[in-house]
């Protein structure tokens, strides 16, 4: 059986490709499969929220033997309300998944922090979706030290003087900061203020903040911003390292690991969107943003019609003038 190319994207079912990826050979999986029940116009498959479970453990077994004994997979995955009251599906498939011996070893939380407002009769809007993290050990890869952030506002009062311009000296410390003591909240946690003043970056927590797609370009119903799975992937490999994403849809996990210098293996169902990611992987090799911003007017304009056919005509039409065009563009 010829095992699956490196940097490529399979216009196939994921249980057929993956029955071909050797064993313990996938650093990274990371996905968004299809929703439970009816969600979006553009979802070609519905698979019953019933079903559900069942439907997924053939590909989470599948998925469990080709990972790493050090990789991850992180799910991203949210559970609807039915008839006033939130499915368990979800919290059904992590323990039948443990039972296939994964272990759940966290869950991160993704923040859609420009969501509209709303509400329903029993209860408001979501604004999140789960990316749960599972591995196949309880240790693994983690670059922690990767998706460090900006330390926060807090650090303006605390650690700081003359309006945030300078570092405080720790004798200019209160005594309080400069001692090790528990938390006030109750939470049993010792911290000790003092320790930060050399630090600019902090580790994160597991509340990920970024904007969902809006005005979705890509015309994908379960369409996710860059930044979601380009965190994951600094977190959980190396350059070099491979990623598998098993529901690829529009191409953004290739994409993320192409920027980030990682190899990647990326299987869509609908041949649609197996079409449409090649395309953005193609642009995003492309080094000209006037180049980028031409074809990417092209897409935009057949999205909304949703001609894809002709999205795609016109752009390998583009592409045939590439070179002649970015030798003008470049001038």
């Amino acid at each position: 059986m010829r095992k699956p190319q490196l940097d490529k994207i399979y216009n196939d079912d994921c249980i057929n490709i993956l029955k071909k990826i050797p064993d313990n050979s996938i650093d990274l999986i990371v996905t968004s499969p299809p929703y439970a029940g009816k969600r979006g116009t553009n979802q070609v498959e519905k698979i019953p929220i019933k079903d559900y479970v069942k439907w997924f453990l053939p590909i989470s077994l599948g998925l469990l033997r080709i990972l790493k004994p050090t990789g991850s997979f992180v799910l991203n995955i949210k559970e609807p309300a039915v008839k006033h009251e939130r499915s368990t599906y979800v919290i059904e498939l992590i323990l039948r998944m443990r039972e296939q011996g994964w272990y759940w070893t966290e869950e991160y939380i993704w923040r859609k922090n420009t969501s509209f407002p709303g509400k329903w009769s029993n209860r408001f809007r979501d604004a999140w979706e789960r990316c749960l993290h599972f591995t196949k050990n309880t240790e693994f890869k983690m670059n922690q030290d990767a998706v460090k952030i900006p330390i926060g506002e807090w650090a303006k009062s605390r650690l700081m003087k003359n309006n945030g311009t300078e570092k405080r000296k720790i004798t200019e410390m209160s005594k309080d900061d400069r001692k090790r003591r528990r938390s006030k909240s109750g939470s049993g946690l010792e911290r000790q203020v003092a320790n930060w003043l050399d630090r600019d970056m902090v580790f994160p927590d597991n509340v990920l903040e970024f904007a969902p797609i809006v005005n979705n370009k890509k015309k994908h119903s379960a369409a996710f911003p860059d930044e979601l799975p380009e965190w994951f992937i600094k977190l959980f490999t190396d350059p070099g390292d491979l990623v598998l994403d098993p529901f690829i849809g529009s191409g953004t996990t290739a994409v993320a690991a192409v920027k980030l210098k990682r190899h990647y293996i990326g299987i869509e169902k609908q041949k649609k969107y197996c079409d449409l990611s090649k395309i953005y992987l193609e642009i995003e090799n492309i080094q000209s943003k006037k180049m980028k911003k031409q074809i990417m007017d092209i897409i935009k304009t057949a999205a909304r019609t949703e001609d894809w056919k002709k999205s795609i005509l016109e752009y390998k039409k583009l592409m045939t003038r590439k070179n002649s065009t970015l030798e003008h563009f470049n001038k």
